[in-house]
């Protein structure tokens, strides 16, 4: 995956992540921007992580490489390289496919990801081919600690480009290569093979049948190259490892150029044969002449017998992944939505359970429980006007459902009834003090006895001289004797009293109405004794009158306090 995708799935993965936090997540907007820092965190460390290393050492010239269109096999060949015919150029282009050379000091993972920078859509054909010149290794531990690397890197390039790369071991030995390379391969499922350029490939057996005994003495050789290839480099790719995984190859080759006598030179490889086929010097074949001076040194007969690579382009897999963070959104997505209108209708259902747990005559909490209501009713009704917010989108609303028993609820409200007018006060109701006229008179008589003072001190405590309230001394009497007389002196007994009081408290005498009833005004009987008893009154009360007790004289009108004091004679 070049940088250029890495950037723009992180950008994508910012975007969602944003549409998400801001957008669905059942929480806080302060947690949610949270979550959004803490995502864009994630998001750069991984990219700072995933992002390609400095290829210092993979600085191949790829400029002979083919068109993008190129769908043939595309093989990195590393290990032990024929360079005589590669100096010019690392591709290689041929008939059935390209071969790339990687040189030793360069990582084979960075030359690939090289490669696909340059021709992205070619990650189904690339393949790897390990060579392995037993001529060239003094010792086989040294050998073993290379194949190993080169197994390493190889595992590491088939989880980065996505697929699993097919793998290619050859082995070759020989003086010199040559157009009439002797080739033995082995597939899968397949048994072991002779290639020949001039000849179409044919099992062993026929190639020794009619080779005769100079075939069957390079048979032996090729089987001593075939079983120390098999112990000292394909093992070294199956070989359980708990840190590297197997790698099985797709094809294994054997070439084996002229061997004039005593060409091999002296390595772990002819140690080997020496002492496993008692062979010490080995003679070979002459080339066959050609007129052609241009040939491969690779085996291209395997070009078109290697399998497709299975997996994704670095473009299809960075499209699978924005896909896979899209449906990961969209799944977070739909959770949070789901959540948001469990909560909607969790607190909906918990204002009209509330709602309907009050009595109607609980009018304060039911009041403010139906306020509740009537908000829930409104943003309700928001929505079905204006559309669903986004965070209770995605199809899963459910505040249609509530809208029509919030409305119910609502309209089953009885307001409580109205607070009663408040009744206007009544009148003041004159305070009466009724005196007996025989305990103040004698009969017939209008002045005060000489023992009565003490009785109208005693009488009068509640009567006090105040601004805004007339003191009414009115005199009554039964019906006995001439009504016109009775008249007068009712008016002379109240006179005296009202002289008293006046005399007495010091009181203004416009505090003062004084009347005379006689006996048009009795309050019992005038049949019986007792009730004439009754009749003979004089009745002394407090009547409102605004301009009372301001008439302003020598005497100023007095205070509540000093009305009291004063009636009470103090």
């Amino acid at each position: 995956m070049s940088p250029a995708q890495q950037r723009g799935l992180a950008l994508w993965a910012a975007l969602l992540s944003a549409a998400v936090c801001l957008g669905f997540l059942p929480v806080s907007r302060l947690v949610s921007v949270l979550v959004l820092m803490a995502m864009f965190g994630l998001i750069i460390a991984f990219w700072y992580i995933a992002r390609p290393r400095a290829e210092h050492n993979a600085t191949l010239h790829l400029d002979d490489l083919p068109e993008a269109t190129y769908r043939q096999p595309v093989v990195l060949v590393c290990g032990d390289l024929p360079l005589a015919c590669m100096q010019q150029s690392p591709v290689l282009t041929v008939t059935q496919g390209c071969w790339i050379r990687v040189e030793g000091h360069q990582d084979l993972e960075q030359v690939a990801r090289q490669v696909l920078q340059q021709r992205p859509d070619w990650g189904r054909q690339l393949s790897v081919m390990v060579c392995v010149c037993p001529q060239k290794h003094a010792d086989s531990e040294g050998l073993t600690s290379r194949l190993l690397a080169l197994r390493w890197q190889i595992s590491q390039l088939r989880k980065e480009i996505g697929h699993s790369v097919p793998l290619i071991l050859n082995g070759q030995i020989g003086s010199e290569m040559s157009a009439d390379m002797l080739w033995q391969a082995a597939l899968p499922g397949e048994g072991r093979t002779v290639w020949r350029e001039s000849n179409a490939p044919c099992s062993i057996a026929a190639w020794v049948n009619t080779g005769g005994a100079p075939a069957m003495q390079q048979q032996v050789l090729m089987n001593s190259l075939t079983s120390w290839f098999h112990q000292h480099v394909q093992a070294v790719f199956m070989d359980e490892n708990p840190d590297v995984p197997a790698i099985a190859p797709a094809a294994v080759l054997w070439g084996m150029g002229p061997i004039l006598a005593g060409s091999l030179a002296s390595s772990a490889w002819t140690a080997w044969l020496s002492r496993h086929t008692a062979l010490q010097q080995v003679s070979g074949w002459q080339p066959v002449g050609t007129d052609s001076t241009v040939f491969s040194p690779f085996p291209d007969f395997i070009l078109p017998l290697l399998p497709e690579g299975r997996g994704l382009t670095p473009r299809a897999r960075t499209w699978r992944c924005a896909l896979g963070l899209f449906t990961l959104a969209a799944i977070a997505a739909l959770l949070s939505s789901g959540w948001n209108n469990r909560q909607l209708l969790h607190r909906v259902g918990f204002d009209i359970a509330r709602y309907d747990s009050l009595s109607m005559d609980d009018y304060g909490p039911k009041a403010r429980a139906v306020a509740v209501l009537r908000e829930d009713a409104a943003l309700l009704d928001d929505y079905a006007r204006n559309g669903v917010p986004t965070r209770l989108g995605l199809g899963l609303y459910q505040g249609e459902h509530l809208r029509m028993p919030v409305l119910d609820a609502i309209r089953s409200y009885v307001p409580p009834p109205p607070p009663p007018k408040p009744q206007p006060k009544p009148k003041p109701v004159p305070k009466i003090v009724r005196l007996d006229s025989m305990s103040l008179f004698d009969s017939g008589k209008f002045v005060l006895k000489a023992g009565s003072t003490k009785m109208l001190v005693n009488s009068l405590v509640g009567i006090k001289a105040k601004p805004g309230w007339l003191i009414v001394v009115s005199g009554h009497t039964d019906n006995t004797g001439n009504p016109q007389l009775n008249q007068t002196l009712s008016l002379k007994r109240a006179e005296a009293v009202r002289n008293w009081m006046r005399d007495t408290g010091d009181v203004p005498e416009s505090c003062f109405a004084v009347q005379g009833y006689g006996e048009s005004r009795p309050v019992a009987t005038n049949d019986t004794p007792e009730g004439r008893a009754l009749n003979r009154r004089v009745e002394i009360s407090l009547v409102p009158q605004a301009n009372a007790c301001q008439i302003p004289g020598k005497h100023p009108a007095p205070s509540q306090d000093d009305g009291a004091s004063q009636l009470n004679g103090e």
